[in-house]
């Protein structure tokens, strides 16, 4: 198992740069290599990523997920990884988002660029581009504020999810 971890501080507030980590589908705008990712369930997404020749698809569940603070997954099946992103308030307009992630590279090709440090500078440029795409944005494209733990998901305000049978209205 490989860990990788990178930080970075972002110049806007602590919620807009959760919010934004919370809207999946547009993590291909700054992420390089992440081609979609749809939010089928509040707990379970679908991913398609490219690295070099190589197309993956995958479910990740989310296990854990705090507004203004972190959101934790593992994937189902392979490519087998988790991480945890958490977000650090470190003054009014600025907070400090560290992505962790934990993987078992398999196959010549993913082992090759493990050992050469490409899922690592790749992290730290999804980080970086993160940073830019919300500070040059200057406002989140949506936000999800409930609570995920153990699976579970909890409201938060009230706030009604489409695609959770009997979400509770407040």
């Amino acid at each position: 198992m490989s860990t990788i971890e990178a930080s970075a501080d972002v110049d806007v507030p602590v919620r807009m740069a959760y919010n934004q980590w919370t809207q999946f589908e547009s993590f291909p705008r700054f992420m390089d290599g992440v081609r979609r990712i749809d939010r089928p369930q509040s707990t379970m997404t679908h991913w398609v990523t490219r690295l070099g020749p190589m197309t993956h698809e995958f479910d990740a569940e989310i296990v854990e997920q705090r507004p203004d603070e972190k959101v934790s997954w593992r994937s189902l099946g392979r490519p087998r990884h988790s991480g945890t992103v958490t977000f650090v308030e470190l003054a009014e307009d600025r907070v400090r988002v560290t992505l962790r992630i934990d993987f078992a590279p398999r196959g010549f090709m993913e082992r090759g660029g493990n050992a050469l440090g490409v899922v690592h500078r790749r992290v730290r440029n999804d980080l970086k581009s993160f940073k830019e795409y919300i500070e040059g944005q200057g406002r989140e494209t949506g936000e999800w504020r409930g609570t995920i733990s153990d699976s579970r998901v909890r409201p938060n305000s009230g706030q009604k999810h489409p695609d959770v049978p009997n979400w509770p209205t407040g």
